[in-house]
């Protein structure tokens, strides 16, 4: 039941209260109504404040997935670069051990051989790429694989059968043209002389 100046009289309330309930309902009613249109006009916004949240929402999202993808290729390049930077470094370690084998004396057909097998971790290189404490390496190398190193020895010539230079049976067997062009370009030759004396 709505309240009016008619419900308010029948209930015997004086005509100047009558007035005052009737304005203190009006601002009421007018307050409520103020709010409830500020309350819808909040209403209508949000579908356009959930947009813009959802947007915001995917943005981050895409931030998040980039930055993911930039972390990830970052990791992946500091691993090749790692990978890289391990070969060089072994490869670096090789060359100066084969120098130390070429040093020691040992054969070049065994050297591939050897590094293939040879652990070289606890080889160390100065900043110089020298290996650190070579000559012990060397003394160790002459020692594991004194097989592979050859070993040169210089023997004189055979006195108890010295060589025959007189050129004895060997002018008698040659052909008559070899013997002729041979007699031109040692003329001196014992044998050839013995042959034009005949």
């Amino acid at each position: 039941m709505a309240l009016s100046r008619k419900f308010l009289s029948a209930l015997g309330i004086e005509a100047d209260k009558i007035d005052e309930i009737i304005s203190a309902h009006t601002e009421t009613v007018d307050a409520l109504k103020e709010e409830r249109d500020k309350y819808k006009a909040d209403a209508d916004k949000l579908p356009e404040v959930q947009k813009e949240l959802d947007d915001l929402k995917k943005t981050a999202n895409d931030a998040d997935g980039y930055k993911k993808k930039y972390d990830d290729e970052h990791e992946a390049f500091e691993k090749y670069k790692a990978e890289v930077d391990a070969k060089a470094a072994e490869r670096s370690k090789q060359d100066a051990y084969r120098g130390l084998l070429k040093e020691a004396g040992v054969s070049e057909k065994r050297i591939d051989s050897i590094l293939k097998i040879t652990d070289l971790s606890s080889v160390e290189l100065d900043k110089d790429g020298k290996v650190k404490g070579a000559e012990d390496i060397v003394k160790g190398i002459k020692t594991e694989w004194a097989d592979f190193i050859a070993t040169e020895t210089k023997t004189g010539a055979d006195v108890s059968n010295p060589p025959d230079n007189t050129h004895g049976n060997t002018f008698d067997q040659m052909s008559l043209a070899d013997k002729m062009k041979y007699a031109n370009e040692h003329p001196d030759d014992t044998g050839v002389k013995a042959w034009l004396n005949k």
